[in-house]
Order: C-alpha cells, then sequence, then structure tokens
C-alpha cells in the first residue's frame, strides 16, 4: 500500500462520518418539521402512509414497555379486563402494518427520512420482544402510569372521530391536522399518563370531604331504582354540578385563570377537550362525583355514566355538525357546546351544561343563536392572550393577572 493511500484513509473515514451525521441531522430535522406541522392531508403523496407508520410505530414501541413493565405503566382497573393473546395479536398486526408502510415508502422514495425513523421504531419493538414479550405475575398495587389507557384511548378516538368528523363536518374545509394540534396532544397524552395521581388524589378528597353525608339507607333505596332511570337521575346530579361548577369557572376571576386555558383553543375538533389544566381536572372531577358517592349510585350506573361522559365530552368538541332537531332543547350537542367556546359577543358565559342542555334554558344561561349567524364567527378567549405549549398553559394562572 502506498503512503498516499495510507494518508488519505484518516480523510476518507472523516467524510464517511460526516456523511452519516449529515443524514442523520436532516432525518432530525425532517422529522422535526413534520412533528410541527399542520395542514390538510392528500392523497396519493404518502403522507397519510407515513403518518400511519410513524404513529403504530410510535404506539408499539410504547406498548412492548408496557408489556415489559406492566405493574408500572398499565391502570389497574384496566389490567383485569385485558386479553393478553388479543393484545398479541393487535400488537403484531400493528408491527406489520408500520413495518410494510414504512418499507414500501422507503422503497418507493417517498419522504424516506422520515419513514426510516418510522421503520426504526419497529425494528427496537421487535428486538425489545414485540408481540411475545412475557408477561408474569407482578403487583397490583404500585404506582402507575397510564400509558395502556393513552395508547387506547388515542387509537380509538383517532379512529372513530376523525371518521365521524370526515362524514359529518361542521367545517368541511377544517384540516385533521389543524393548528396547535401539537399542543393538544401534549395535554390528551399528560392527562392520560397522570389518570392514577388524579384519580388518588379525588378519591382521597372525596372520601375524606363527603363520607360523614353518607346514609347507608338512602343509597340502598337509590340502589334499588331501575337502572335506566337510576341512570339519567345520576347523569342529571352529575351536570348539575357541572353546570354551577362551570358557571363558577367564568364568573370567578381566579377559576376563570385556569378554566381559560380550555377555552384558549382556537380550532374545535375531538382533540381540542383534552385541553385543560391538571388543577382544573381534579378540582370539576372532585364537584362533580362527590354528589354522586353521596347519593350512592349503583357501580353499574357508575360506569355507565363513565363510558357516557366520556364519549360526550370528546364528541361536543368534534368538527361534527347533525339534525339533531327537537333533541338539541334537551341534550348537549357539539353545536350547542360549540357556542360556548366562542368568543363572538352573544356567546360569553353561556351553554355551560355539559349532558342536559334544558339546564342553561332552565336557568337562562343558553345562547340566543342569531338567524344570520348559524355558526360562530371565532373560538378562544378574547384577546387571545393564552400563550401556547403545554407548560406555558399549566404556569399561566399563577403568573398572569385575572382576565375577564
Amino acid at each position: 500500500m502506498s503512503k498516499t493511500s495510507v494518508s488519505r484513509t484518516p480523510y476518507a473515514v472523516r467524510d464517511a462520518i460526516d456523511a452519516h451525521v449529515e443524514v442523520a441531522r436532516a432525518t432530525v430535522d425532517d422529522t422535526a418539521r413534520f412533528l410541527a406541522g399542520s395542514g390538510p392531508l392528500r392523497f396519493g403523496q404518502g403522507t397519510i402512509a407515513t403518518i400511519v407508520a410513524f404513529s403504530l410505530g410510535v404506539l408499539c414501541l410504547l406498548g412492548v414497555l408496557a408489556f415489559h413493565f406492566p405493574q408500572y405503566l398499565t391502570t389497574p382497573e384496566l389490567r383485569h379486563q385485558y386479553s393478553v393473546d388479543v393484545l398479541r395479536q393487535i400488537m403484531f398486526v400493528a408491527l406489520l402494518v408500520a413495518g410494510g408502510l414504512a418499507l414500501a415508502n422507503l422503497v418507493l422514495g417517498i419522504r424516506r427520512n422520515l419513514n426510516l425513523v418510522a421503520f426504526g421504531f419497529v425494528i427496537v419493538a421487535v428486538a425489545l420482544g414485540g408481540s411475545r414479550v412475557p408477561v408474569g405475575d407482578f403487583p397490583d398495587h404500585t404506582p402507575y402510569i397510564g400509558l395502556d389507557w393513552f395508547i387506547l384511548d388515542l387509537l380509538g378516538s383517532t379512529v372513530v372521530f376523525v371518521a365521524i368528523e370526515k362524514l359529518f363536518p361542521l367545517y368541511k374545509e377544517q384540516a385533521v391536522f389543524r393548528p396547535e394540534w401539537q399542543t393538544d396532544l401534549k395535554h390528551f397524552a399528560v392527562n392520560h399518563f397522570l389518570v392514577g395521581l388524579i384519580l388518588l388524589t379525588v378519591n382521597f378528597a372525596i372520601h375524606h370531604g363527603f363520607a360523614w353525608l353518607v346514609s347507608h339507607d338512602f343509597q340502598l333505596a337509590v340502589q334499588r331504582i331501575w337502572f335506566v332511570p337510576q341512570l339519567l337521575l345520576c347523569i342529571l346530579v352529575a351536570d348539575l354540578a357541572q353546570y354551577w361548577t362551570h358557571r363558577a369557572y367564568h364568573e370567578i376571576p381566579f377559576l376563570w385563570k385556569f378554566h381559560a386555558v380550555h377555552h384558549s383553543a382556537k380550532t374545535m375538533d375531538w382533540l381540542a377537550g383534552s385541553r385543560q389544566h391538571v388543577a382544573e381536572i381534579v378540582f370539576t372531577r372532585v364537584c362533580v362525583l362527590a354528589p354522586l358517592f353521596v347519593l350512592g349510585f349503583s357501580e353499574a350506573v357508575i360506569n355507565t355514566y363513565i363510558i357516557v361522559v366520556g364519549f360526550q365530552a370528546v364528541l361536543n368538541h368534534a368538527n361534527v355538525h347533525l339534525p339533531w332537531g327537537p333533541l338539541k332543547y334537551l341534550i348537549v350537542t357539539p353545536d350547542f357546546h360549540h357556542w360556548h367556546h366562542s368568543s363572538d359577543d352573544e356567546a360569553i358565559d353561556r351553554n355551560y351544561a355539559a349532558h342536559y342542555s334544558f339546564l342553561d334554558y332552565l336557568f337562562g344561561t343558553a345562547v340566543k343563536v342569531p338567524a344570520h349567524k348559524p355558526l360562530p364567527a371565532k373560538y378562544g378567549v378574547v384577546g387571545d392572550y393564552m400563550p401556547d405549549g403545554w407548560r406555558a398553559q399549566q404556569a399561566f394562572p399563577f403568573r398572569a393577572k385575572p382576565s375577564a
């Protein structure tokens, strides 16, 4: 070997390293731009397949971690309902779909950097055991993060509500990835990860603050009511508590600083309802669940109410319009709740109910929708003073002056 070739070898190695660093930097930059982007999706450009591959790759990796550490990353109430075999099959299919889409896009040269990252998530998930991670016995009373609840709810909500929004849109041109979706997804994730701490705090406050009001004989009488009327009564009691708590958020300046976080969303869709201050979540749940605890509704009724409130909370924020007819005077619909989030003059401090719209008509706080303006003109807080970003919004009530 000549001296010339030997002397050039370090330069070749350095050039190779620089090239790999440049590829890594470009991949990171493309991923960051992808996650920070917004706008409409169009078929035929590979973007939708890339999003599916990337999202499933991330969720599969998180799911594998949940398999490895179920005592810390799964929700106790859900653990006992799972079929591990079914979850393994779902994981296997998700890995196949994510890997297949990412690999196909790489071969076709479509968004190579992003699909390389997506394929990397799949490879790491498979290397960590994939759908074959053994799950043995583990302690059932450890501190936990609701990672499983986040994965399942995100998948289910995305599939169901994105489909509903596209089939029955209120605003037809609104994109799935509209501005500020990243902030609301962070709220969605944190609210799910903190579910254990939130439930522990709420249960402690309810049992230590309201146990003295409990009458077992009265609770037995409530539980003897037939299921359907008992459920309707449960929803009514919860909504009365929700109505007055919600109204207090709007009329008491200190509480408004926390609730303004929720109202700062300038675009309404299924994800927008997740934008909430953690302190508001805890306080509202205590105020709403305390009377249900005192009255002693049956476990089946409470479980059904939780399903109803979860579905309706997401639906009422969704970009959905349906011909509700006379039902709109009885139950809260997306149209009804969208007006509550409007910053139009006629909508300020109106439409507080979460389930039964007739409560607002009864208490005189229902929006009188102008005939010439069937839809709100704008959303968000008046003055648009809320900062963007999860951390800034959580800090806002402690730094800002009371706003109207």
